[in-house]
């Protein structure tokens, strides 16, 4: 192929390169290759062919193919860089820079634009792999370029500042290279001479750089320096280049003139430097100005955190004795330092060691000990290990400190730390000649060292008594150490404490401890004795100065000493807000000082926050039992707070340490406080006992303090207040020299007259004392008063009452002219102006008026003025006077009671109402009276019961137990009162109080024999009579009844009831016939026709009974009581049509009481009953609830009803009983044991329900009624339920054993009930009896069982149920001996005998049904059972007739399943259940047919029909609906009925019948 053919194949390839035909390219460069190896551009070709095609390795040998044959050719160098570019290979990446040298040397002299592009892909190369002095070089070469173009200029300082941007980051790397180092410091030089203009923002922004980039060269330090400085020539106000040499100087520790100018300049331009602080502090460290440095380094600090700043400032800390701060410092040091600088490392390790061992504390000595363990080689410097021995002593290890010692002494004899701590320690065990010594030792090797001198110093000031008396010695040294050290602080303190105390120089003495706190700011004692001798010295602002310095830089919880001396002061001037906050910061800081609790309780009394102050007082005494202080405290503000009691309790824990007379004097008052609250509420005799105690405590005060005016006053206001009270109530025990007897003598007893006047004198030696107090003429005025008031005199007070009067007056006249302003003494001069004796009416007028003009807002002299009005007969004026005083004060009862008064004297219907009214605002004696009155006014009148005005004014507003309260208080004070006893006898008689009305009547006869009214004695003696006959004291009521003229209906009917009661009937009938002669109306006679009828009946004389019983009802005015006795009287004796026609009347009267309802609805069920119609009964109840739903006595009677007559509707019946509960508390205590019974009879126990069940409810029961036998009864009925249901669950029975004790329990209850319910009382003993018995048997328990009945047989040897309980046990052990046991025929003739002993027990015969049972005897077990039932249906119990019945259907069931032969035990079972069912409904007995028809019938159609309505009925009880179930699936089972098969399945699964479907379980894999 010839030349032209090379260039066509050429052309080819190219041809088809262009047209992306890269393998036909391939294929004409290959042929080109066979004719010529050497061609560079088929080479070329095959590398850019072989490179689209991705032949990245055919595509790289051909373009180094193609470079080695034309070197100088940039076709193949590119092609190779396009080739590396593009591939992702870590060898092209390695060679590209190589290429890309290549290129450039070949573009310089070609292609300008080139060259750059490739010189700035070469830059970035090197700049990503970081190789600086590469990147160098390769901008040098592009900037010779453009050098050598002769660029622009601007241009060409572009080049050099990026140049300088790129190297800028050689800069931060660890190793670095010095060429690229000088290369970059060229760059900015000769960007600097290219820059324009000069000075400029460009220029100083890269002169920035330029002095930064020297900075970070340590070999170019005067380059830097030159740089800075002429930076600063250019641009003087420019803070960085400052810095940079600040931070220069401060590495290099260079600290001269040019050091000092420049951190000074760089602080002027910018004050809160921390190069420039850092600076100057060390430069102050040098100098020895440690405070100046301390302030500056730390100011530094705050802005830039330096290793060696910490360092300095941590030097400078510990040379002004700041060891804790010292310690931090070096922390913060150690924290910052980094790791290659050990030597200052090292240094900041022995610093803190020093500061910790100066710090002293256990806590700071640990971590000196730990210190020393990081420093290096520590255990070979004896500096250290003195150091590390003070730390010992520090933590109290004085033996170790002594061992460290002796070793240091041993090793280093000229060792002045050595001594020391030798020292230390033998001062720390006290032996301070010892530690003279080696303190003395140390001084002598080093001289120079003021903290030995101090030691010494120190340890003179602590020495003996010798050295105690003359300090010069002491003084002496501590002068020294203060010369050699003027920086130790404890030694200007201890010269304070000399100053202070023994040269008595106190302004020195401040000076030195202002001095010793300015050193160290931390120095409690010190900053204390400055402010406390600036307040002695009244420099107040220095020492404020001084506390606020201290709080500002205090931090949460410290600063103690500074807080609380504030807050005193704050407290002292008066301003209280400022004392709380700042006591309360110093408890911040020690919450166990009892003395700052008692200044911040003093500051929060000064502001009236009491309740604060009394915890802070009492946080106080908890800390510091011993101080009396804060418990008076406590005890006055409980006193201001009205708690008298409390207060009382804390003065007498103080007066029982000490006579303290501020806290005999408040628990004087606090005593006198409490007996007026009691007077208010008519508790005299306490009263007065308080101020029997209150007048002791007093006197005790005034022996110690006879001088105190106001101890005098109190002790006449103690004797003053027992004028308020009856005089017979008042015995009060007077000390003897207070009495005016013989100050050697005991107390003497006082009475009210007396101690009035022991007040007198009392008020008079006060005014003795303080003859200028209008408040004492006032005082001793009353007093007078109170005197007069009394109607009867001793002997020893021969004063008149109207002189008495006279004395009050000019008292009152004279307090007056010393205090015409107090309104209160104007009231009081009315008042006793008004009195009887002197009765000035006109004055008192005037007096009244006065007071009101001095006060205008005045109720009392209001009220008094009204009164006065009153008393003078003018109402209208006395109304406006009690009006005004009302609208001044709602809650003054005195202006009510006028108004009362007013009311009652012009007859309004609004007086009852008004006189309530004061009732309740407060106790007073004339309202309480009056209000008593209208009640009983009210309740006499018989005739307004259906009124709205009764019902409001008595039932609604509770009058009757109003009254009661108030008339008990009135009769309590005023005890002469016939009229107030009478009534409140009455009341009580009305509130059932018997007891209370029989005192009550007593007390009025007794007042009235001694009275010559015969009309009210009459009236007395009759309600006495009537209490007594209530009460039960019948013998006395008829004696009391014949002292009466017996001229009264009321007395004779009184009387004949008492006869009664007391067994006296022929008498009693004699005094009824008597009364009927007096009697005027129909009812009155029919009431005593009635009477009469029922004391027939009581003799025996059936016919006269009812023959007054018919003429009672005869009458025009019939009674219903009558027909309600009559009724009664044919229900006792069974007469039915006799009760019927009874009852029929009486329910055409219509409506009637309350009490008579109830008695209707009893009488109609019990009727119903005696016909036999037991449903109806219940029916009857349910319809007298539902017309009355509020009467909760027929929801107790229907609740009562139910288990008896209807026992299936048990839960209805319980219902009743808690409704019955929770409408009335005294039908509820019965009502509960009816819902309880209940509860019994359906079943409910604690494993049905927990809360709601009979255990739970007898429980309740016997806690309202403990004295109720029936309650206790039903307990022990409860028990056996819950043992009986734990039996059948399988469960342990939790409640054996109280069996007996509650039979004893039952039995001492029965002894207390009264005479007409003993006969039930005993039937339910003997119940009992047979419960303990059962309960015992199902327990298993025989033997106990059996030694039961035994002992009471040995009690009442004839006692047949007894005895037929001890036949049961006996038979059931004979039973239990042996399966199979058959009982001999004289057994079971025994058994039948002792049953006939017992012929109304249906349970016996049950029982004895069951043993002929168990013996195979079937036809004796139907005798059994059919003489039960008769015995039932004669007895008319319906319940148990059912029982027999159902137990017989048993029997012959069982026959009946066992395929005894014949039909009497079908026909039975029919016979029985159809009795069953016609008696009520009874899913047993339905249960019963059902199965008899699954024997006889098992495949019928009509057995599964009985067996589903049983099964899935919804209110059948749970064993009859399983049974029925059990049976059913049977039946599906024979008949293979899968579908109701599951349909039962089904329904067992939703009830949870687990029994059942395991039976089904069962019978499945049987058929299997």
């Amino acid at each position: 192929m010839s030349n032209k053919e090379v260039k066509a194949a050429l052309k080819s390839a190219r041809e088809a390169i262009k047209n992306k035909e890269f393998k036909d390219a391939l294929k004409h460069c290959k042929a080109v290759l066979k004719l010529e190896k050497n061609n560079y551009n088929a080479w070329v070709f095959i590398g850019l062919a072989a490179s689209e095609l991705e032949h990245t390795d055919q595509a790289q040998t051909a373009y180094k193919k193609a470079v080695e044959l034309e070197p100088e050719q940039l076709l193949a160098w590119q092609g190779l860089a396009n080739l590396y570019e593009k591939t992702d290979q870590w060898d092209f990446k390695i060679e590209l820079p190589n290429i890309y040298q290549r290129l450039v040397e070949l573009y310089a002299s070609s292609d300008k634009n080139k060259c750059y592009e490739i010189i700035s892909k070469l830059s970035d190369i090197y700049q990503s792999d970081k190789e600086y002095l590469k990147l160098a070089k390769v901008w040098l070469q592009l900037i010779q370029v453009k050098e050598e173009e002769a660029v622009d200029k601007n241009e060409l300082l572009q080049l050099l500042q990026q140049m300088t941007q790129l190297l800028s980051d050689c800069l931060n790397e660890e190793e670095r290279d010095n060429e690229t180092q000088q290369h970059l410091i060229t760059a900015f030089e000769k960007a600097m001479v290219l820059m324009d203009p000069v000075p400029g923002e460009q220029h100083k922004k890269f002169s920035a750089d330029y002095v930064k980039c020297l900075s970070k060269l340590p070999k170019d330090e005067p380059k830097m320096i030159v740089a800075c400085e002429s930076m600063l020539s250019l641009y003087p106000n420019q803070s960085y280049p400052l810095e940079v040499l600040c931070s220069h100087y401060l590495k290099t520790g260079v600290q001269n003139e040019g050091a000092v100018s420049c951190f000074s300049r760089l602080l002027d331009l910018a004050p809160n430097s921390g190069l420039g602080h850092l600076g100057l502090g060390t430069k102050a460290l040098q100098e020895g100005r440690f405070k100046d440095a301390i302030q500056d380094l730390t100011q530094g600090l705050k802005r830039l955190s330096s290793s060696t700043g910490w360092c300095s400032l941590a030097e400078a800390q510990f040379k002004m004795q700041r060891y804790s701060d010292c310690a931090m410092s070096c922390s913060q040091g150690l924290t910052v330092c980094v790791s290659g600088d050990k030597e200052l490392r090292v240094k900041l390790l022995k610093l803190q060691l020093e500061a910790l061992v100066g710090s002293g504390g256990d806590t700071a000595a640990e971590q000196a000990l730990e210190t020393f363990s990081q420093i290096p080689d520590a255990e070979k410097d004896p500096v250290l290990g003195a150091l590390k021995g003070r730390a010992y002593l520090n933590k109290g290890q004085v033996d170790e400190a002594l061992k460290v010692s002796s070793e240091l002494v041993a090793s280093n004899p000229n060792l002045a730390q050595g001594f020391v701590l030798r020292g230390m320690a033998q001062l720390a065990l006290g032996q301070q000649q010892l530690a003279e010594e080696s303190f003395l030792k140390a001084a002598s090797q080093s001289p120079d060292c003021g903290e030995y001198y101090f030691f010494l110093g120190r340890l003179y000031w602590d020495m003996g008594e010798e050295t105690r008396k003359d300090r010069s010695k002491a003084h002496t040294h501590l002068l020294k150490a203060a010369k050699l050290d003027p920086h130790l602080g404890c030694v200007f303190r201890y010269l304070g404490h000399y100053y202070r105390q023994v040269a008595n120089d106190h302004s020195r003495s401040r000076g030195c401890y202002k001095k010793a706190f300015e050193m160290d700011n931390t120095d409690a004692e010190s900053g204390a004795a400055s402010v406390d001798l600036s307040m002695e010295q009244d420099d107040m602002d220095t020492a404020l100065a001084i506390l606020q310095s201290v709080i500002e830089k205090a931090t949460p919880g410290s600063a103690k000493w500074a807080w609380m001396r504030r807050g005193l002061y704050y407290l002292k001037i008066g301003e209280y807000q400022q004392a709380v906050a700042d006591l309360q910061a110093a408890l911040r800081a020690d919450p166990e000082d009892w003395v700052c609790w008692e200044c911040l309780g003093e500051a929060y009394l000064n502001r009236r926050s009491f309740t604060a102050a009394l915890k802070a007082f009492g946080k106080a005494h908890q800390l510091q039992p011993s101080s009396i202080y804060s418990v008076y405290q406590a005890a006055a503000i409980k006193q201001t707070l009205g708690k008298f009691r409390e207060a009382v309790a804390e003065y007498l824990q103080i007066t029982a340490q000490q006579d303290y007379v501020p806290a005999l004097k408040g628990l004087g008052e606090c005593q006198l406080s409490l007996a007026k609250c009691l007077m208010e509420d008519c508790r005299d005799k306490g009263a007065i006992e308080l101020i029997q105690q209150a007048i002791q405590n007093l006197f005790r005060a005034v022996e110690m303090r006879p001088d105190m005016s106001c101890l005098w006053k109190l002790l006449g206001d103690a004797c003053t207040a027992v004028g308020t009270v009856t005089p017979n109530s008042v015995q009060v025990l007077v000390p003897a020299p207070l009495a005016g007897l013989d100050p050697n003598t005991q107390s003497h007893t006082l009475n009210q007259a007396q101690t009035l006047k022991v007040g007198e004198r009392c008020y008079a030696r006060a005014l003795k004392l303080m003859p200028e107090v209008p408040s004492l003429w006032n005082d001793l005025g009353l007093n007078y008063y109170r005197q007069s008031s009394l109607s009867s005199f001793t002997e020893d007070n021969l004063t008149s009452p109207s002189l008495l009067l006279e004395k009050a007056q000019q008292c009152l006249k004279k307090a007056i002219m010393m205090d015409s302003d107090n309104h209160s003494y104007w009231n009081a001069l009315g008042v006793i102006s008004m009195s009887k004796g002197l009765e000035n009416f006109a004055l008192a007028q005037h007096c009244f008026i006065k007071s009101i003009q001095v006060e205008p807002n005045n109720v009392v002299a209001w009220t008094n003025l009204g009164t006065l009005y009153l008393k003078n007969g003018n109402i209208e004026l006395a109304h406006k006077a009690f009006k005004i005083a009302q609208s001044l004060e709602p809650l003054y009862v005195n202006c009510w009671i006028g108004q009362a008064l007013i009311a009652e004297r012009v007859g309004s219907y609004d007086t009852m109402d008004l006189f309530r009214h004061t009732t309740e605002l407060s106790t007073h004696m004339e309202g309480v009276k009056g209000y008593a009155y209208w009640v009983c006014s009210t309740l006499l009148d018989k005739s307004n019961r259906d009124s709205e005005l009764y019902r409001y004014n008595i039932v609604q507003m509770n009058a009757i137990s109003a009254a009661q309260v108030a008339l008990s208080k009135y009769t309590e004070r005023i005890q002469s009162d016939p009229d107030a006893f009478i009534m409140l006898g009455f009341l009580n008689e009305h509130l059932q109080l018997k007891r209370q009305a029989l005192k009550a009547y007593k007390r009025a006869v007794d007042l009235l024999k001694s009275m010559s009214s015969t009309e009210e004695l009459a009236f007395a003696l009759g309600s006495y009579g009537r209490a007594l006959c209530t009460f039960g004291q019948s013998e006395e009521a008829v004696r009391v009844y014949n002292s009466t003229p017996l001229q009264e209906l009321s007395d004779l009917a009184g009387l004949a009831l008492a006869y009664c009661r007391a067994g006296l009937i022929p008498e009693s009938i004699k005094a009824y016939e008597r009364a009927l002669a007096v009697a005027y109306t129909e009812k009155e006679k029919a009431y005593i026709l009635t009477a009469l009828a029922l004391l027939q009946h009581r003799q025996g004389n059936l016919d006269s009974a009812k023959t007054l019983l018919f003429k009672c009802s005869m009458l025009k005015e019939p009674i219903s009581e009558s027909l309600l006795c009559l009724c009664a009287l044919g229900l006792v004796h069974s007469d039915a049509t006799l009760a019927a026609a009874a009852l029929t009347e009486l329910l055409k009267q219509g409506s009637a009481s309350v009490n008579v309802t109830e008695q209707q609805c009893l009488l109609t069920c019990a009727l119903l009953a005696l016909q036999g119609n037991y449903s109806a009964v219940q029916r009857e109840a349910s319809r007298a609830v539902h017309s009355n739903p509020g009467n909760p006595s027929l929801w107790a009677l229907l609740s009562r009803l139910v288990p008896q007559y209807y026992p299936k509707k048990a839960n209805g019946g319980a219902m009743a009983g808690h409704v019955a509960c929770l409408s009335s508390m005294t039908q509820g205590k019965r009502a509960l044991l009816y819902s309880g019974v209940n509860q019994l009879a359906s079943g409910r126990h604690s494993g049905e329900d927990s809360h709601r069940n009979a255990l739970k409810t007898m429980q309740r029961a016997v806690l309202l009624c403990p004295d109720d036998p029936a309650t206790w009864a039903g307990l022990m009925a409860a028990c056996h339920t819950e043992n009986t249901s734990c039996y059948l669950s399988g469960a342990a029975p939790s409640r054996q054993g109280l069996e007996q004790t509650l039979m004893s329990v039952v039995s001492e209850k029965v002894h207390n009930v009264e005479e007409i319910e003993r006969p039930l009382a005993q039937a339910l003993e003997g119940w009992v009896l047979k419960q303990a018995v059962t309960g015992l048997m199902l327990g298993g328990q025989l033997e106990q069982a059996e030694a039961l009945c035994s002992q009471v047989l040995n009690v009442s040897p004839e006692h047949p149920a007894v005895m037929l309980s001890l036949r049961q046990v006996q038979c059931q052990r004979l039973l239990l001996a042996g399966r199979g046991t058959v009982l001999p025929d004289s057994v079971l003739e025994q058994l039948h005998n002792t049953v006939m002993l017992n012929p109304t027990n249906l349970g016996a015969w049950h029982w004895l049904a069951e043993v002929f049972r168990s013996q195979g005897l079937l036809v004796q077990a139907v005798m059994a059972y059919r003489q039960s039932l008769q015995l039932a249906s004669q007895l008319g119990l319906h319940s148990s007739q059912v029982a027999s019945l159902l137990r017989l259907a048993l029997l012959a069931l069982g026959n009946c399943m066992a395929g005894v032969p014949g039909n009497e035990w079908t026909d039975m079972i029919i016979e029985a259940t159809t009795e069953v069912l016609k008696l009520g409904s009874s899913p047993m007995a339905l249960l019963f047919q059902a199965l008899l028809h699954y024997v006889t019938k098992m495949a019928a159609r009509e057995t599964r029909r009985l067996l589903e309505r049983l099964a899935y009925a919804q209110d059948y009880p749970v064993t009859v609906a399983q049974v029925s179930s059990w049976y059913l699936l049977r039946h599906l089972h024979a008949k293979n009925d899968q579908e109701l098969i599951n349909v039962l399945l089904q329904h067992a699964k939703m009830k949870g019948d687990k029994r059942l479907l395991e039976f089904h379980s069962l019978l499945a894999s049987s058929s299997s």
